[in-house]
């Protein structure tokens, strides 16, 4: 295939496996201008699978340091109502939201953290409407990636500068499958796979599951009705969609206060433009109780202090060691592509739909059947070849689950 062809095949996925646009269905794409260029064959896919209107949202990575550089301490701690109500106005309207994302890891490095700490803040309350739609799958939503000098620069600093964003651009066709025949339908076979793990862990019902690695030492409980989930999700209009391209995922949630012991990560965490790496999380009934970084400590210290919920999990997630993007030994510094090629968990909210029943609970009663609440959620990765996990059955039975990063069953 020719590079054009693979791009077009990468747009339709994103259009008819992604978000899944439905006839006359609105679409919103949020984007920056680096990827402006895929963004337009987006919208011609979009457009030829019916879609009603597409909007495309753009941001710009010079514009958005400059915010955080120059703006007043009273606009670091507001967000634009519009721009609520335009998210607002997209699920009234039963719509679909693309997110294109062009990272640029190192973006917000050197920003106070008080001053990210107060936007993150603000927007977290003023997009909650969003928030709460997007995690209880009201709303078709997905997110893709294409390549940033800045990013490729990252990954592949000994390439020559004028051939880093095409490695990636290949690297990121290898991890969603594009380059050999038909990609929509490798998807539908490469989600059907992964729902029949969720199905076996659901059918296991475990209570607990015990992970033990170097630096690694976490027992968490799993709420009594929680699920396993994996790859695609269902809007109440019965509409399927991707949240994550590419995926290799199970996943469900913790009990809130039923997480004990610590665990370490395998690879930075990219987070607010900077990155966080060599930390391990110590937890007491649920609670992070101390928390140390070798890089980006402070900025740590304040994702746990955005809220109550921010100091407990809200996902855990299952990737075996040997997924492809794994296997391509690519450390990638962006949680879409490096969490799934680890096992990893979640600091903030949990999924509502991880419990049965939990799309149509309120946030109280969320909370009465151990699922955490939070205005964050962020995905670290623990996972390695040299971690084992057990599951514990209702009965005290332990099972393995995982051995040496793979799975024992």
């Amino acid at each position: 295939m020719t590079f054009e062809e693979k791009l077009a095949q990468y747009a339709e996925l994103a259009v008819k496996v992604g978000v899944n646009i439905q006839k006359g269905q609105y679409l919103l794409i949020n984007t920056s201008v680096e990827a402006l260029d895929f963004a337009r064959i987006v919208v011609e896919k979009a457009y030829e699978a019916g879609a009603g209107r597409v909007h495309v949202q753009l941001t710009d990575d010079v514009v958005v340091r400059a915010f955080y550089e120059h703006a007043s301490e009273e606009e670091i701690s507001q967000y634009p109502k519009w721009a609520a109500l335009q998210r607002d106005e997209l699920i009234e309207k039963q719509g679909a939201l693309l997110w294109i994302d062009a990272d640029n890891p190192d973006l917000l490095t050197g920003i106070p953290v008080e001053r990210l700490t107060a936007q993150q803040k603000a927007s977290g309350k003023a997009l909650a409407n969003y928030r709460a739609a997007a995690m209880k799958d009201e709303i078709a939503w997905s997110i893709v990636a294409v390549p940033s000098l800045p990013w490729a620069t990252k990954i592949f600093p000994d390439l020559p500068e004028q051939q880093r964003v095409a490695a990636l651009w290949e690297a990121i066709f290898a991890t969603v499958r594009i380059g050999e025949g038909d990609a929509v339908e490798k998807w539908r076979q490469h989600i059907t796979g992964l729902e029949a793990r969720a199905t076996k862990l659901n059918e296991k019902h475990y209570t607990k599951l015990h992970y033990k690695a170097p630096g690694t030492n976490l027992t968490i409980e799993l709420a009594p009705e929680h699920l396993w989930l994996a790859a695609s999700s269902k809007t109440p209009q019965n509409v399927t969609f991707v949240a994550n391209m590419p995926t290799e995922e199970v996943y469900t949630l913790p009990k809130k206060t039923g997480v004990n012991g610590y665990v370490s990560n395998t690879k930075p965490l990219v987070y607010q433009g900077n990155i966080i790496d060599d930390f391990t999380l110590t937890f007491e009934q649920g609670e992070i109780v101390k928390a140390e970084a070798g890089v980006g400590n402070a900025l740590l210290q304040q994702l746990m202090s955005v809220d109550e919920g921010s100091r407990y999990l809200g996902e855990v997630a299952l990737v075996p060691h040997e997924s492809p993007i794994s296997a391509s030994n690519i450390l990638f510094y962006n949680t879409l592509f490096d969490e799934n090629a680890s096992n990893h968990l979640a600091i903030g909210e949990a999924y509502p739909t991880c419990l049965a029943g939990g799309r149509e609970m309120s946030e109280q009663q969320l909370q009465a059947v151990g699922a955490n609440v939070s205005i964050t959620h962020e995905d670290f990765m623990v996972g390695s070849a040299n971690m084992d996990i057990d599951g514990v059955l209702a009965d005290g039975t332990t099972e393995p689950i995982f051995r040496k990063g793979s799975w024992a069953f």
